[in-house]
């Protein structure tokens, strides 16, 4: 996939955006008590919980919206709502001089793009200059890294607004054998905005938790096996997970080079495409919009997944009858080799992640290797208050290098077999994408037990290096649930154009209430 074909998808999303005259592609209004939202519009007719980059851009080119206005409603919306979800660790001390700098843009009709004025909320694994990149710990919260990522650096040369940093699971949820998403030594417990006491999922659970509570227009996640999409899923947004090696790792606290990306997050798949293209270099370009027609005609194979429960399983039932009601063609697929991919998977990250981290950690202070962090969270009692083990860690420093024949061979099966379960299912049934849920409904937050989240689906996509989207399907209950998009190697472009299509169909997006807890027993 090349740089024009990117350019011209996110075009066509940004086209229809306007054209169809809707806040976005999914959008419902809820007119419940809360649920609107907790925040201060920047102007009027703008609702933050539903407007798009391209509506911002349309207003900030006619004069009737800054980027300094925009930039300070959502900092006053972060103040107000982040107690209830401990989403946002901290806001950056440049964001209103980096605002001030888009509007004297604008003003001279020199705007850098469609980020251009757009705030932005970077999950705490990702390198910035001017603010603590902790991934979580306490053994990086002294100074800062000594320059910025290089997904940073895009973002702020298309003139974006770096609004702050997002909480995160600690280590991006490699530290310990039962861990608790959501949690971090540094930022506490991140919430679910539609449940309070459910879990965010994921290890970008405070972008997918802040963009749900519309605490900034995007934030940027990272995924090394669900952590993008599934924090998307159960926080009722929109996740893209890109092709490996789309956006660039340098600067980002790692896992597995191997698997590892860093990509967007947004509550619409327009402004998620929009900030794809800045991340993998893009610009967009002018084309023509076919997203009311999009599905017609698309062969799409549905993955149901069980094991995720009947409530979860109904909403993929509704989905592929409305699917099929655009003009999609749904059929019913189960991906191969998911058993041997299960088995292969752990032990290699493992290997990979005491290779990378060591890597990392050599940029910056604090421990410098692998066996320095688990002496610092031995003698840091803070790292243990939420749940004590660092089990992962150990396992990671016990693990056979990468240099080992056994371990090369273990990637290798790896790379193969996902990439077959994928391609081997498309080719079969003729499909432009295979579908399955996201997750599960978000399941109570419990230090003591730790996750309850076995969820396959973004498996195959994630140890392949393929691309995978989520976008809001339903909810079950008061808790969203996410249709997970996958496809071919770097077919991102037409993924999200597929995505746009299928959101706009399902209209499944709706804010969040901040429920204390659901009510009936066993919920």
């Amino acid at each position: 996939m090349g740089k024009r074909s990117i350019a011209a998808a996110t075009a066509a999303l940004v086209a229809g955006s306007l054209l169809l005259g809707v806040p976005h592609a999914g959008a419902q209004s809820d007119t419940r008590s809360g649920a609107r939202g907790a925040g201060s519009s920047p102007g009027a007719g703008v609702d933050l919980d539903t407007v798009t980059i391209p509506e911002l851009q349309a207003r900030m080119a006619k004069g009737s919206l800054t980027s300094s206005a925009l930039t300070r409603a959502y900092l006053r919306r972060i103040e107000k709502v982040a107690p209830k979800i401990h989403a946002v660790l901290r806001t950056s001390p440049t964001a209103l001089r980096e605002a001030a700098a888009s509007d004297a843009r604008h003003r001279s009709g020199k705007p850098l793009g469609p980020l251009d004025g757009i705030p932005v909320l970077l999950k705490d694994n990702v390198d910035t200059r001017d603010m603590p990149t902790t991934a979580g710990s306490l053994a990086l919260a002294g100074s800062p890294p000594r320059t910025d990522a290089a997904l940073v650096t895009r973002l702020r040369a298309a003139g974006a607004v770096i609004l702050g940093k997002t909480n995160l699971s600690e280590w991006a949820n490699f530290r310990g054998a039962k861990p608790t998403s959501g949690w971090s030594a540094v930022g506490g417990q991140t919430n679910n905005p539609y449940v309070l006491d459910r879990n965010p999922c994921g290890s970008s659970a405070g972008s997918g938790a802040a963009l749900a509570a519309s605490l900034s227009q995007v934030a940027i996640g990272t995924e090394t096996d669900g952590s993008i999409v599934c924090p998307a899923g159960m926080n009722g947004v929109v996740g893209h997970k890109p092709s490996l090696g789309l956006v660039s790792q340098s600067g980002v606290v790692p896992i597995s080079a191997e698997q590892d990306t860093a990509g967007p997050m947004a509550r619409n798949v327009t402004d998620t495409a929009l900030t794809f293209s800045v991340l993998s270099g893009a610009e967009p370009q002018k084309a023509a919009d076919d997203r009311g027609a999009g599905l017609r005609g698309k062969r799409i194979g549905l993955w149901r997944l069980p094991s995720l429960g009947s409530d979860v399983d109904a909403v993929m039932t509704r989905t592929a009858q409305k699917l099929r009601k655009a003009g999609a063609t749904v059929v019913e697929v189960t991906p191969p080799y998911q058993a041997r991919l299960a088995e292969l998977e752990f032990p290699a990250l493992l290997s990979e992640f005491h290779r990378d981290i060591d890597t990392y950690l050599g940029t910056r202070q604090g421990p410098k290797d692998l066996a320095g962090l688990i002496e610092f969270n031995r003698t840091h009692p803070e790292e243990q208050s939420c749940f004590a083990g660092q089990e992962l860690f150990e396992q990671s420093l016990a693990a056979p290098p990468t240099t080992d024949p056994k371990y090369r061979a273990m990637r290798a099966e790896l790379k193969d077999l996902s990439r077959r379960s994928i391609d081997e299912t498309l080719a079969a049934h003729e499909l432009d994408a295979i579908a399955s849920p996201t997750n599960p409904p978000a399941w109570t937050t419990d230090c003591a037990r730790g996750d309850n989240d076995v969820i396959p689906s973004s498996t195959p996509a994630a140890v392949a290096g393929y691309p995978s989207l989520s976008v809001p399907a339903g909810s079950v209950k008061e808790l969203p649930v996410g249709l997970l998009l996958m496809a071919g190697d770097r077919q991102d472009t037409e993924l999200l154009s597929l995505g746009a299509a299928v959101e706009h169909r399902l209209k499944a997006w709706r804010a969040p209430r901040y429920l204390p807890t659901l009510d009936s027993p066993g919920q």
